[in-house]
């Protein structure tokens, strides 16, 4: 199979590029990257308002644009290639795929508008277990009256210092595993809630700790079934995994261009370094590795389309996410990796970009997953599961 952009999607992919050309340069990202948020609050609101990203993939009914998934992918790359500092994934990929995915008529109507306009959000469910399964999810609530109280420490959580929408995992008490699971959306604001940003690697890609204590929220805040939000939450996190590695295909791109920029201007032993053949192998690697992830990105993005439309190949999610995320991760390591090594000795110092790429190829390595822990998920998903089984939406 052959997979082409419609002429519609080629001009969203070209209309992200030129804009991130020129809003996220290097400068740019430098400058927002030391801010206490974390982003540029202006670009962010132009995003929404300008180039209506945020409403990309929201249903119409709700204030979007009506698009799919493979738009969205196509712009996240552009995202991934110039390092966008901004909480774009956690609220559109975490945050509005989880209305999308587990809401009901009135939460959507109620917080995808507000997604849509500029209003920012996150996916809160990870402990302090370092995993991304469902055995991350340790907060516990409790059910009171007509209301819940939510109580734990969650880590990990991207953008969580500045969201200003919550959507939180917690489980029951005595529940593991799959078993217990909760899902509620919330304002950050919410009285019990504490924040405190996680100093990280990646400067680009902010993380926080939240810490619960007695949280009270009513039950109109409850997310689907109570006890019953692994299902939702397995797609939720799959399809910001597919999201992850978009970024990570535009990070590997940019890359091989930046070296390749720099080897065809270094100068050697009289030459330019770009004509030693080893060296052009080294590159022939990387561009290698660009398009194999490129093609994983974009198959798992259709399923995603499939998954969010209720299509027969929706239930292939889980392992097409698997493969994006594992492939992906190497790649854009790979070629961060390789892009220090042929600058030479100034290849991490601060003035150059690449180290800047070879931070956030780590970091999105290890967000959701690392490409040895998505293998074997992928291995359990097609050795235990039978051949098209609805079963797949596992993420255990």
């Amino acid at each position: 199979m052959q997979f082409r952009f419609t002429e519609e999607q080629e001009m969203i992919r070209a209309t992200a590029e030129a804009f991130l050309a020129e809003q996220s340069s290097s400068a740019a990202v430098r400058a927002a990257m030391v801010t206490e948020r974390g982003y540029d609050t202006e670009l962010w609101q132009r995003m929404a308002a300008e180039m209506c990203w945020q409403a990309m993939h929201i249903p119409e009914a709700y204030g979007g644009l009506g698009l799919g998934y493979v738009e969205l992918v196509a712009t996240l790359e552009q995202m991934g290639r110039y390092l966008l500092c901004s909480p774009f994934h956690a609220t559109v990929c975490m945050a509005g795929n989880a209305l999308l995915v587990a809401g009901n008529e009135a939460q959507k109507s109620e917080y995808l508008p507000q997604l849509a306009a500029g209003t920012t959000g996150t996916l809160v469910y990870t402990g302090g277990s370092g995993r991304w399964d469902a055995h991350a999810v340790e907060a516990i609530c409790v059910p009171d009256g007509d209301s819940y109280r939510l109580s734990g420490r969650y880590r990990y959580v991207p953008d969580g210092h500045t969201a200003q929408l919550l959507v939180v995992a917690a489980r029951a008490e005595g529940s593991t595993g799959e078993d217990g699971i909760s899902l509620f959306v919330l304002p950050a604001d919410t009285a019990g809630i504490s924040r405190q940003w996680l100093p990280t690697m990646d400067q680009t890609r902010r993380q926080a700790q939240l810490e619960f204590t007695d949280v009270q929220v009513p039950a109109t805040a409850l997310l689907g079934e109570a006890e019953n939000g692994w299902t939702p939450l397995a797609t939720i996190i799959d399809l910001a995994t597919v999201a992850v590695s978009a970024d990570q295909v535009g990070g590997a791109q940019q890359s091989l261009d930046i070296t390749l920029a720099y080897l065809k201007e270094r100068v050697q032993f009289g030459r330019v370094i770009a004509s030693y053949q080893a060296v052009k192998h080294k590159a022939a690697d990387m561009m290698v590795k660009v398009e194999g992830a490129r093609s994983a990105a974009y198959y798992a993005a259709c399923i995603g389309d499939e998954a969010l439309s209720g299509g027969t190949l929706g239930g292939e999610l889980a392992d097409a996410a698997s493969i994006a995320k594992a492939y992906c991760s190497d790649a854009y390591f790979f070629n961060a990796g390789c892009g220090i090594q042929l600058h030479g000795g100034v290849g991490f110092t601060a003035e150059y970009d690449i180290q800047l790429y070879f931070k956030r190829a780590k970091s999105t390595e290890t967000f959701l997953g690392n490409a040895a822990w998505h293998r074997e998920r992928l291995a359990r998903l097609l050795l235990d599961a039978p051949v098209h089984s609805a079963r797949r939406g596992a993420l255990s």
